[in-house]
């Protein structure tokens, strides 16, 4: 059974400062860091074979800390970063192959970046209650359907998540990797839908913690078979 790990990124600057984030690129706090430490810790035992991640650096700082910070035998395999290959500024460097014995390949994708919370963005989300309302915030936050002004809905993250974990994830988990996916907490609700089988009420009531480990046991059929929570 290859595993499947999924992991919210540790507290942001702005999860601290509850703020709307969305595509704004605010990296980890200082306790968003040790949240990755201990996560890396919990994954010591696990060996990881590739990783993605969204283009967002605290989903980034989050997947390179639990790839350097491991102990036993697998802390030694180096990550290297898969940048698009679309890009000249990477002077062919993405087309590296490398040694998968010594590392770990981290594709980075857009397609897992965080929702986007359009005019919302950099609001403080308790006085945001204050200026629209406390019911239209939470049907904003938690609907599935229901954008933000200038923003997406959670159906809206689903439509380029949900087709790039099926192309792309499930494709490395079927021949036998063992996947870490560091993203966020809508970009991975609409992933632990599709792997929990949840309604679409179900995913939006649903609270993924910072910085904390989610492994399923995903069989060469891409059946799951098996949930763990490292908490």
């Amino acid at each position: 059974m290859a595993k499947l790990i999924l992991i919210r990124h540790g507290q942001s600057t702005w999860n601290a400062a509850n703020k709307f984030t969305g595509w704004v690129d605010v990296p980890l706090s200082s306790l968003g860091r040790e949240q990755a430490m201990l996560a890396a810790h919990k994954l010591s035992a696990y060996r990881i074979d590739s990783c993605f991640t969204s283009l967002l650096i605290r989903a980034i700082e989050t997947a390179v800390i639990c790839l350097t910070e491991r102990d036993g035998v697998f802390k030694d395999k180096s990550p290297v970063l898969k940048h698009n290959a679309d890009d000249p500024q990477w002077h062919g460097w993405d087309c590296y192959e490398g040694d998968r014995t010594e590392e770990i390949p981290v594709f980075l994708s857009a397609a897992l970046d965080e929702r986007y919370y359009g005019d919302l963005q950099g609001l403080n989300k308790t006085l945001s209650t204050e200026t629209f309302g406390i019911d239209q915030v939470h049907r904003w936050r938690r609907s599935f359907s229901v954008r933000p002004p200038g923003g997406e809905s959670l159906a809206d993250t689903a439509a380029r998540t949900i087709p790039y974990f099926k192309d792309r994830i499930l494709t490395h988990l079927q021949n036998g990797d063992n996947v870490l996916v560091s993203a966020h907490g809508n970009s991975l609700r609409s992933i632990v839908m599709v792997l929990d089988g949840l309604s679409q009420q179900a995913v939006c009531d649903l609270e993924l913690a910072t910085g904390i480990p989610i492994i399923y046991d995903v069989s060469p059929a891409g059946e799951i078979t098996n949930k763990t929570i490292l908490s």
